[in-house]
């Protein structure tokens, strides 16, 4: 039987391709470009409360690496083809032009976890380039998913 939430199928549409699976009552990142911020951190604040494992198997690209902030570090565990996608924060004016929000993007950072952080600091901080941990790095910081 498979073990969904209303709402996920909801929240899917900001998320990108994420997955319930029952068997090891797991949510599982295939891909995500990431998004508008509320709706994730809605999303996974419910993760948070439901207990399951959140399995990185795939892209997770800006506002889904939020997952990081919300899930508690030992209930996230990656595949080999997790990618966590970094940058600062950004708005979009009334002409519809980005600028940078260096607070927020400040904010944000402080919401990672303490190896998170640090490895994002080493490369300079968020800012309008994209930082992407992968590989080796990734598996340094959280473990392989079984």
């Amino acid at each position: 039987m498979r073990t969904t939430f209303a709402s996920m199928i909801f929240a899917t549409m900001f998320v990108g391709a994420v997955a319930m699976m029952p068997a090891r009552a797991e949510v599982r990142i295939l891909s995500s470009p990431g998004g508008q911020v509320g709706p994730f951190l809605d999303l996974f604040e419910r993760v948070r409360a439901s207990g399951e494992i959140v399995v990185i198997d795939g892209p997770c690209m800006s506002a889904c690496t939020l997952v990081l902030s919300v899930v508690p570090n030992d209930r996230i565990c990656v595949t080999r083809r997790a990618v966590l996608g970094f940058h600062g924060a950004r708005s979009m004016d009334r002409r519809g032009r980005l600028y940078a929000e260096p607070e927020a993007s400040e904010a944000v950072l402080e919401t990672y976890p303490a190896a998170v952080r640090g490895w994002i600091r080493r490369r300079g901080g968020l800012s309008s380039r994209l930082l992407l941990l992968r590989g080796r790095e990734l598996a340094a910081i959280y473990p392989r998913c079984r």
